[in-house]
């Protein structure tokens, strides 16, 4: 199929796809008028890369946040290997902004990554008219009062979901605790999988939904346990509920757990400059390349967090030093197997950022740090 008439508004958005003239029209009598003399009809056509650069400009910078230098730290591993991350802390600490900023410290979109996100955003009615291509990554944050039908995607003729719509970007759920237990439950499918199937009476369809998810959540249904400065009116009982509504599988999930305490006066007022988005996604971005060129000619695996345990046997071989402290993390967290598997992962992206060929007992320490508020830690 070479030649396609679409409605004008849809001509940008269709003209991205090569080999194809595309013909944009108002109306139905114009459209036959395009059958009939085409030669009067010139295609649409759009340069990709500059739409591509004109498209991928973000509003904010990670410069924007004060302090939380070790919830800086932890981010910019998770978006170095695509692992997943929740953030502790009390209201007001910078877990909201710290996720947002997300996006502007990932990789580049590529073009193959840009039209496939496109797609779904068509799909689901969000693409703006004037825009053809979407260039930067999704940043979805939908509210805790959503269904499970809108987080993984349905309805009659089935529409995609809020994982879906954040294919290639970033699944922001703040206040964790406070989605319903089913609704969090149903992200184990497209976590692994990195897909979603929708199975209806008349069809099935599979949605991507390759996504990053970040979590906020306070430490306590007050928000002030282990702050040194407010005091925390919460039963041990009532912390123990309000953590236990995620359930350890997806807890198991998520790898990197970061405290995000609230920021100090001095810290807020600082005049220093902080590093900006930039300086950091030139870090994640050679740490990407590294990971891509290790799994080159392989299963399609793009990060470390990807990784099966084939290749976490593979590429995660550690000393006898780093077995000897992984063992004692494991015994006294609780780990479980897929957390062991996490902590490695992590580890394998600390050397990446390090430019280290293997793992070594620091990164392998830095990694279970990343796990040290796991459940045991409300124990």
């Amino acid at each position: 199929m070479k030649n396609l008439v679409v409605p004008e508004a849809n001509a940008r958005e269709a003209a991205v796809v090569g080999d194809v003239s595309v013909y944009g029209v108002r109306t139905l009598p114009q459209a036959v008028e395009l059958v009939n003399a085409p030669e009067s009809f010139a295609p649409v056509h759009v340069d990709t890369g500059q739409m591509l650069a004109e498209a991928s400009q973000y509003a904010v910078d990670l410069r924007d946040v004060r302090g939380q230098m070790a919830a800086k730290r932890a981010l910019e591993v998770a978006c170095a290997g695509g692992h997943n991350i929740l953030f502790i802390g009390p209201p007001g600490a910078g877990k909201t902004m710290l996720a947002k900023r997300i996006p502007t410290i990932l990789p580049p979109m590529s073009l193959d990554e840009a039209l496939e996100t496109t797609r779904i955003h068509s799909v689901a009615g969000l693409l703006e008219d004037s825009r053809g291509l979407l260039g930067v990554r999704p940043f979805r944050s939908p509210h805790h009062t959503i269904s499970d039908a809108g987080l993984i995607g349905g309805g009659t003729v089935p529409r995609p979901g809020e994982v879906s719509v954040g294919h290639n970007g970033v699944l922001f759920l703040d206040e964790l605790p406070e989605f319903q237990r089913n609704v969090l439950e149903v992200l184990r499918q497209p976590l692994e999988e990195g897909s979603v199937t929708i199975a209806r009476a008349a069809s099935s369809l599979t949605f991507p939904s390759r996504f990053m998810l970040a979590g906020a959540m306070n430490p306590c249904p007050c928000g002030f346990f282990g702050d040194p400065t407010r005091e925390c009116r919460c039963t041990p009982a009532q912390i123990q509920r309000y953590v236990s509504k995620i359930s350890g599988p997806l807890l198991d999930r998520i790898d990197i757990h970061i405290e995000v305490p609230a920021v100090r006066y001095r810290e807020l007022r600082s005049p220093a400059p902080a590093e900006g988005s930039a300086e950091v996604r030139e870090r994640v971005m050679r740490a990407r390349q590294a990971q891509l060129n290790r799994f080159a000619g392989g299963k399609q695996v793009y990060s470390n967090a990807q990784m099966p345990p084939k290749l976490i046997r593979k590429h995660c071989q550690i000393s006898a030093e780093g077995e000897k402290l992984l063992e004692t993390a494991v015994a006294k967290l609780g780990l479980s197997a897929r957390a062991h598997d996490r902590v490695l992962k992590v580890a394998r992206t600390i050397a990446d950022l390090d430019g280290a060929a293997s793992i070594e007992p620091k990164h392998l320490m830095e990694a279970v740090q990343y796990r040290s508020l796991d459940r045991s830690y409300w124990s």
